[in-house]
């Protein structure tokens, strides 16, 4: 932490202005501070309104070495005693240069550097890229029913996986150490779930444009089950721990609050909104993937306050097993890729012995059906295929709120401009509203109940 206080000495100034008594001052800035120097006047009048003027400020950076500031997140605080008067974020320690380096790769290979922005939601960051892409494509209709239910699956276990860090992390900041057990141990259940279906239990580039990488693997949908069964004992134990706590409750009521206005003014979507009674949801206002035929209700409270999102996000957690169990009822087989072969990235995929590749079966099928088709498959493969030139924008309901992407096409085989509106970086804004005036200790709740990752703001 550094610090650093308002002094009052005599020194040379250019900045006059006239004081209370007649008095002229005149200010500059030091590396000690800021300097004033007082002339005319009594001088008494002067003592004593130097008495009267604050001499407690202190500018605090909380971060962005802190662990409760999600990752390398910087908070400058200016504070009167325990109080904030001033707070401001500093972002950028993280910066990656996704979104340029979209512009160097094919469009498939896009997926595998979206997926790391917010590494929490990397479903939710697959699924908006490509639907923004198969929207310049042209191919939207042509997406199978089957890989429509995988990805709502799949995007529905992430929505549990990422409220169950969120819930875990906020829980540890506040002293409560046995929440944070309990969202990781049950958070650990998604990833091996994550595990057998892609490869991988983080950044998974499993949702490609045209669908998805591979089909289900043997088993996945008996693990769902059993895991959905094991999760729905497992809830109610947060209610138990949390929910009706009353030292839990007393460090969150009435902390971080943001009403409707202020979230309409700063863009705040997500839980935070949901928090001030207004039922917004893109599932149901502006749907995609299918939504429109699952059943599900949004979540809502009224107390635009920590506590509120808290609430919200265990009851979004049972309304998404409810999704899942309804995914799981649906599926039928059928391919996973678009039928059509000059898009179609291979999804023929099977796990050999130097792990994840082609099948052989489908390798002996392209090299056994024409010199064409092995021509077509080595340059669909290696160059990509070409996006009709225009713009797109696709947005998805991702844990945190509205993940919007703004893809860019000029008729090449690589985006021209890909721009993500991640809802981390757009709900941050309203760390300032939801900590001036209140405590230090505060702001770790309010910024725990934004739930920010600095993977997904800083891009």
């Amino acid at each position: 932490m550094s610090t650093q206080s308002a002094s009052a000495r005599p020194s040379p100034g250019n900045h006059p202005s006239s004081g209370p008594s007649g008095t002229e001052s005149s200010s500059r800035e030091t590396t000690e501070g800021t300097v004033y120097t007082v002339t005319g006047g009594d001088w008494d009048e002067v003592v004593q309104s130097a008495a009267r003027a604050d001499d407690e400020r202190i500018v605090v950076n909380m971060g962005p070495q802190h662990p409760s500031t999600h990752g390398v997140l910087r908070l400058i605080l200016e504070i009167e005693g325990e109080t904030v008067t001033e707070a401001r974020c500093g972002i950028g320690y993280l910066h990656t240069g996704i979104e340029k380096n979209l512009e160097y790769r094919t469009w498939t290979q896009g997926t595998t550097f979206v997926t790391r922005m917010d590494y929490l939601t990397s479903f939710f960051n697959e699924t908006a890229y490509c639907l923004a892409v198969e929207k310049l494509l042209g191919i939207e209709d042509e997406i199978t029913e089957r890989a429509k239910i995988i990805r709502v699956l799949l995007m529905e276990l992430n929505r549990l996986s990422s409220h169950l860090v969120c819930i875990a992390t906020g829980g540890m900041e506040l002293g409560a150490t046995t929440i944070m057990i309990y969202g990781f141990r049950d958070r650990e259940m998604i990833l091996d779930i994550y595990e057998l279906i892609t490869g991988l239990r983080m950044n998974h580039a499993y949702i490609r444009p045209g669908g998805l990488a591979q089909d289900l693997p043997p088993g996945a949908v008996d693990q769902i089950r059993e895991f959905v069964k094991k999760m729905k004992k497992n809830l109610p134990e947060y209610d138990k721990l949390a929910t009706g706590n009353p030292i839990f409750k007393a460090r969150m009521q009435n902390v971080g609050y943001l009403d409707l206005a202020g979230c309409m003014a700063l863009g705040a979507t997500g839980p935070i909104l949901r928090s001030t009674g207004l039922p917004h949801d893109l599932r149901k206002t502006q749907p995609y993937c299918g939504y429109e035929t699952y059943d599900f209700d949004v979540p809502t409270a009224d107390s635009c306050d920590s506590y509120g999102r808290f609430l919200i996000r265990l009851e979004e957690m049972r309304e998404s097993l409810g999704i899942v169990e309804q995914c799981l009822d649906r599926l039928q087989p059928g391919p996973v890729m678009v039928a059509d072969k000059k898009i179609a990235w291979p999804a023929q995929l099977a796990l050999g012995p130097d792990g994840l590749g082609n099948s052989l079966d489908h390798i002996k099928k392209i090299m056994g059906t024409s010199m064409e088709a092995l021509i077509h498959h080595f340059k669909l493969v290696t160059e990509g295929f070409r996006v009709p030139p225009g713009q797109a924008y696709a947005a998805v309901e991702s844990p945190k709120g509205e993940l919007g992407v703004h893809a860019v096409s000029d008729g090449g085989t690589r985006p021209f401009r890909v721009h993500f509106r991640d809802p981390s970086f757009t709900n941050l804004q309203a760390m300032a509203a939801m900590c001036e005036g209140g405590q230090v200790a505060d702001v770790i709740v309010a910024v725990a109940s934004i739930d920010p990752v600095m993977g997904g703001v800083d891009r």
